[in-house]
């Protein structure tokens, strides 16, 4: 279809000022998070209402127009990259929080909701979303949900997934259903875990029922600094092994201690080579008592330093540091590629170790920073994008660290997804039979593969 037609039948769903076709329009959709990968597409939309996305997806499928659901493009996979011959439904302005109950705990927000704001609002009843990604202030509840995020309290929390208890979807042919209910108790397939960590492949969610927790009655948060990033590593393996399960168990190494610390002023000691995070979270008189428990540990670890935070401000300094580390490595190098391979926990030192081998092999910087308590690594490959074949040169050392996770017994990923970037390492991890069973799924669902083309599978 040419683009005057597309143009002309989108018109008929959009004012001028939300139907975007000049090229300085599309610029800033051309890619997420993820900015090696880039492409144009024909057609921007800003819905602001549910009626609107359903009108436009049957208008796609109708058409055979290929069609990617975009809230604030921080996927770190490529998974909003545009097609180019597509269309970009854009959801941030449907942002309402339809309904907070209190009694249940459960929010049913629109896709456009920012992850942040639904804890915000829960707030004032002692509610909060827990999956609380490094982009908890600017990412949507739809990424959350395509990507099946976490962050960094997901060892004790779960996932996105563990959250959602129904969806209101619109499939690929534009047929509007409900999955799920508002039961913690479900019955028959686990279609909301079908849809959560999708990729955007199986249609979009217009809204999402959540289930909020207890906000916790007390915190003790643990600063740990070690000679050796190794040895941080070691210690969480210890730390679950004598039986605790902390709120959330994070390492930095020396990279993204020195950005972060320019960046916010966290404390962070900046001669440590491994920065241990651990958050105690629960009953006062519970986490007192873990809190000996842990410190024993960590004596024992080998840490020459430890700081315990003093109050609520000193804690939130704390993870303002953590949290700001992926934007803050660009401080040392104009560009950088993130992955997220994930090793179980007892290997975790080893495989830092060994990444750090990859990084003098390869003669590229390497920042670690990631959710040690689950074994999801972050290793930020740091290069020039202006010297001649040093992407190619990073992508070949983040292609290493998959197949060390694959072969250490882990997965290429842990939340940000397979998207662009990793769908030619899918292989490396499932079998052909496996990959053929998900495809013969995802041709069930989206036939003409109209939903977020290109992604997840093998080009």
């Amino acid at each position: 279809m040419d683009n005057s037609s597309l143009h002309t039948a989108l018109s008929r769903i959009y004012p001028p000022d939300r139907l975007l076709t000049n090229p300085a329009q599309l610029t800033p959709y051309e890619s997420d998070a993820l900015t090696s990968f880039r492409a144009r597409p024909k057609a921007v939309v800003i819905a602001t209402s549910q009626s609107e996305v359903i009108q436009t997806v049957r208008l796609c499928h109708q058409l055979g127009v290929p069609f990617v659901a975009r809230g604030s493009g921080t996927s770190l996979s490529g998974g909003s990259l545009p097609c180019a011959d597509g269309l970009v439904i854009a959801l941030n302005r449907l942002n309402r929080i339809i309904r907070l109950d209190p009694h249940e705990r459960l929010a049913v927000v629109e896709p456009g909701v920012v992850n942040l704001e639904v804890s915000r609002a829960a707030a004032p009843f002692g509610l909060y979303f827990a999956p609380d990604p490094s982009s908890q202030p600017v990412c949507t509840i739809g990424g959350n949900l395509a990507f099946n995020s976490g962050g960094a309290h997901c060892l004790k929390y779960g996932m996105t997934s563990n959250h959602v208890l129904a969806l209101k979807v619109v499939l690929p042919d534009g047929e509007v259903i409900e999955l799920g209910s508002e039961s913690l108790e479900s019955t028959g397939p686990d279609l909301v875990g079908l849809f959560v960590g999708s990729e955007g492949l199986f249609g979009i969610a217009l809204e999402v029922t959540l289930r909020l927790i207890p906000k916790p009655e007390a915190y003790k948060t643990v600063l740990a600094a070690y000679r050796s990033l190794g040895k941080a590593g070691d210690t969480v393996a210890q730390i679950v092994a004598c039986g605790l399960l902390p709120g959330a168990i994070e390492i930095m190494d020396n990279l993204a201690i020195q950005a972060a610390e320019a960046a916010v002023q966290a404390g962070y000691p900046l001669d440590a080579q491994g920065l241990l995070v651990v958050e105690l979270d629960g009953e006062t008189r519970i986490v007192e008592a873990e809190f000996e428990q842990l410190m024993e540990v960590i004596h024992a670890s080998g840490a020459y330093a430890v700081h315990v935070a003093r109050d609520e401000a000193d804690r939130q300094r704390i993870w303002k540091g953590r949290k700001s580390a992926f934007s803050a490595v660009g401080r040392l190098s104009p560009d950088y590629i993130v992955q997220d391979g994930v090793v179980p926990r007892s290997r975790l030192g080893e495989a830092l170790v060994e990444i750090q081998r990859l990084s003098a092999a390869y003669d590229l910087r390497v920042a670690n920073v990631f959710h040690a308590g689950d074994g999801n690594l972050h290793p930020l490959i740091l290069f020039d994008g202006r010297q001649s074949g040093a992407l190619e040169r990073a992508e070949q050392l983040a292609g290493e660290i998959l197949h060390l996770c694959v072969r250490f017994g882990g997965s290429i990923t842990g939340e940000h997804g397979i998207g662009m970037e990793k769908r030619n390492f899918l292989p490396v991890m499932f079998s052909e039979a496996d990959l053929q069973v998900m495809q013969a799924l995802h041709r069930a669902i989206d036939p003409d593969q109209i939903a977020n083309r290109g992604k997840m599978f093998p080009a």
